[in-house]
Formats: structure tokens, sequence, C-alpha cells
């Protein structure tokens, strides 16, 4: 660090959602305070583990769909800690040449963004931290218009972030993620999930108390609401689901979860 190098406060005696979510997925980037607000949500929500490890999931499969179906530009917002394997890993795996752009608001990801630039030789990664709800900022960055070519299809990927943005009586959230549809080209594809309290309300209205003594506001999505994020654009099969059930690797992974445990809904659509 240079002596005109900012020092970032990482707040480490209060819970983060970034290194919650990473205690939820096994990761190791987490502190007392996340741990404990991590064992307030399993309190009231004892599946809270099983439901950030089947998004994480949807993740990887949708990312191994979409490789696998040719597409090679990937655009991940809202990346949060570098837990592995990373979309990067798993792009690459089955594209080796894949170029994969994450962003992150949060300085606590630009710490730990190191991780997520080791990508194959014959690809590329690069990380912009950037805030989804200033999408222009994100899609003129230099980092991301040096690797991504917005003339040809890009995977966009926004796995469990948009409950994290508020409407607050401006349909903020839809708002952002049209802006960032109407920038990228045909044949564009959008692979997201978003927390829900359909299934379980009280549950999931004591979940939003908790994030917010931490100092996160939430704001959970009906099935109509979500589904708005993908107007204009075409659902892959099978449509919008729970988590768990897009897709899944084997049959049986589609029962053993119910919809009151997943509570997040899962889909991936493709611009005409």
């Amino acid at each position: 660090m240079t002596e005109h190098e900012p020092v970032v406060d990482l707040q480490l005696d209060r819970a983060h959602s970034a290194r919650i979510y990473d205690y939820m997925l096994g990761g190791k980037t987490n502190f007392l305070a996340d741990r404990m607000a991590a064992g307030s949500v399993l309190g009231v929500f004892p599946a809270a583990l099983v439901a950030a490890r089947i998004n994480r999931e949807f993740m990887h499969r949708a990312t191994r769909h979409l490789a696998g179906a040719g597409l090679r530009q990937f655009l991940d917002i809202g990346t949060g800690i570098p837990t592995p394997p990373n979309l990067h890993e798993i792009a690459q795996r089955t594209a080796p040449d894949a170029r994969i752009v994450y962003t992150d608001n949060d300085p606590i990801v630009l710490a730990h963004a190191a991780a997520l630039l080791r990508g194959t030789p014959q690809g590329r990664t690069a990380y912009v931290p950037a805030d989804v709800t200033e999408p222009a900022g994100i899609l003129s960055a230099p980092q991301l218009l040096e690797t991504l070519d917005l003339t040809r299809p890009v995977a966009l990927s926004l796995n469990a972030l948009m409950h994290f943005v508020t409407d607050d009586g401006r349909d903020r959230a839809h708002a952002v993620v049209e802006t960032l549809k109407a920038a990228l080209p045909s044949g564009s594809t959008l692979a997201m999930t978003h927390a829900t309290a359909d299934h379980s309300p009280d549950t999931m209205n004591r979940i939003l108390g908790i994030y917010r003594e931490a100092g996160t506001e939430l704001q959970f999505r009906t099935h109509a609401e979500f589904l708005r994020f993908f107007d204009g654009w075409e659902l892959l099969d099978p449509g919008v689901t729970l988590s768990h059930q897009w897709r899944p690797d084997c049959p049986e992974d589609a029962t053993h979860v119910t919809d009151a445990e997943a509570a997040c809904y899962a889909a991936v659509a493709r611009k005409p």
C-alpha cells in the first residue's frame, strides 16, 4: 500500500451480508459478527444453509449450460466474496477462451478480487469495483470494455443480488435491470436468482429484521415481480422455478428441498 492509498475500514466487528453468505457457503472469509448474524438467521430459518448452497449450484448449472450453448462472454454483477468454484472456473472448464467480468461495490470483495482473476491463459477475467444501482458506470468501465465486446452476446448474471436493491417507491430494481438488458445485443442472456417470501412470509419477514439490524436492507419479491425482470426476453425451459428446480443435474435434486426451504426464484432468459 502506498502512502497515498486510502485505508479501507472493513468493519470486521459488524456483520456483513457478503461474509454471512460466505459462511453459509462454507467459506472462510467471515468473522464472529458474521457467524452470530448467520446463527440468528438459522434460528428462524434452519434451511438457510441449504438455500444458499442450492442458489450457488444454480449459478454453476446455468453457467455450464450457457457456455455449452456457445456463450463466451460473461458479466457477473454482485459477485460477492470469491468462494470457489467461481463463475469463471465453471465457464472456462467448458470454454477455456471464455471472458468474464466481475463487479461488486464492496471493499471486502475488492480485497479478495485477486482470486477472481486466475483464469485460463486462453480466456480473460477482469474486476470492476462498481454498484449495480449505477449500471451506466458498469457498462462504461474501462476494465469491462477492454474485456468484453458489447456488440456480441453477453451472459449477464445477477445471482442473489437484486433483493439487496430496494425500490423505495420508485421501482428502482426493475429500472436497473432494464438498463443493463438494453445495453446487450441479441443473443445475450440473463441468469438470475432472487429471494422470495411467497412460501414462508412470517419466517422471511423475520429475516428482513435480522439483516436490518446488521445494517442491510432487503426487499423480497413475489413470483410476478421476479418474472417482470425478464420482460421482452425469451425464458429458457423450464421458465421461472425455485432455484433447485432449474435443470437439476439429477431428477431427485428437484424434490429433496421444499419450496419454503429454497425461498429463491431462478430463471434464465435470452434476448431475441
